[in-house]
């Protein structure tokens, strides 16, 4: 490994687990086998990855029996019947409990085997590799996994942790502008949510962040993991404070859904969300309306969306939003800001306010 990788733990008593930063961190053999149990391996990826590192994934993996599924990519295909695929290729190739599988791809790949890792003969060993800026810094971290239903995102799944998150950078390089800005948008949060620090390096950087400076992206990329995973240590299964993570996610979630998915990019989504949370965070009386500016332009400087472009009415937007699995007792539950840093998980807002701001986006 590069003296440049960064490590961290999640640290969760026996079921603790690395996450690896770096630059060609693809290429190493002893970092893979290092968290491979038994001899099969099943690599997981997509229709877009596969070409791309495929082959270099399964040359650092000699000396093992590997086999690979290829899955269609997006998010309209994170579905039980994509699952369903991966498993076809578990039983026809008789891959046992020992196995392991690895996830090589975006928050898609990495939701649906980690789901099924979690659900195969009652779960078997798995190892994210993200290679989108999105699935570096949020999904392949903290165990959650699963698909979507027409009716709600992410409604099935199971909190299954990986032994080993290995993040390779150099993944970026073929990233699209408007996939690496999505994942910008998940960087943003955690700043928005509880560390302002973060939030004001990301303002002075943003410009070399977006040109994609590769020792930037490492430490912001470190510095986003180290968030989730302070806050996935302290609430595994998002009983209480891990649901802070979810900001903008409630309105980005209604968002996705209302337009069907793909149609936003999930970051995109989230972007829009968290400007809607920071306008009702501000109608409530927290927030400057010099903050809300600030959650603007950081995000527009990300190119990420700060407004819904499409037209939609405010009821079929909040029927969505409803669906949210952050929802109880049909109350919908948001995460609001009481300062830049400093985030609050309430359901109780003044619905005047939410009914203005949801209609200020709504056309």
């Amino acid at each position: 490994m590069s003296d440049k990788t960064k490590i961290l733990n999640v640290e969760l008593a026996d079921k603790s687990y690395p996450i690896y930063i770096g630059t060609d961190l693809l290429s190493l053999n002893s970092l893979m086998t290092d968290h491979i149990e038994g001899k099969q391996v099943m690599i997981v990826t997509n229709t877009t990855i596969a070409p791309l590192y495929l082959e270099k994934l399964k040359a650092a993996l000699e000396g093992f029996n590997v086999e690979s599924v290829v899955l269609p990519d997006g998010e309209k295909f994170k579905t039980l019947e994509t699952l369903n695929k991966v498993f076809d290729a578990l039983l026809k190739a008789k891959f046992d409990r020992s196995s392991t599988l690895v996830a090589l791809g975006g928050g898609v790949v990495g939701d649906i085997t980690g789901f099924a890792a979690a659900s195969y003969q009652r779960g078997v060993n798995f190892i994210q590799v993200p290679t989108t800026l999105l699935s570096q810094v949020d999904s392949s971290v903290g165990g959650k996994t699963g698909v979507n239903h027409e009716l709600g995102k992410n409604m099935i799944g199971a909190f299954y942790q990986p032994k080993a998150v290995i993040i390779d950078v150099d993944t970026l390089d073929t990233l699209s502008e408007q996939e690496y800005s999505a994942g910008m948008a998940e960087v943003i949060k955690y700043g928005l949510l509880g560390n302002a620090d973060f939030l004001s390096m990301l303002e002075d950087n943003i410009e070399s962040i977006m040109a994609r400076n590769k020792d930037l992206i490492i430490e912001i990329i470190f510095n986003s993991c180290q968030d989730k995973a302070s806050i996935v240590a302290l609430d595994e299964f998002e009983r209480g404070k891990r649901a802070l993570l979810n900001l903008g996610h409630t309105f980005g979630h209604g968002i996705e859904n209302a337009f069907g998915y793909g149609n936003y990019l999930h970051g995109e989504a989230v972007s829009i969300g968290m400007v809607m949370a920071a306008k009702l965070s501000m109608d409530e009386g927290h927030l400057s309306n010099e903050d809300a500016i600030r959650v603007e332009n950081i995000l527009s400087k990300a190119n990420l969306p700060i407004a819904i472009k499409k037209s939609i009415d405010s009821e079929t937007l909040i029927e969505a939003m409803s669906l949210d699995k952050k929802s109880i007792d049909g109350k919908i539950r948001l995460v609001l800001l009481k300062a830049l840093g400093e985030s609050y998980l309430t359901d109780s807002y003044s619905k005047e306010n939410f009914n203005g701001v949801v209609n200020n986006f709504c056309h």
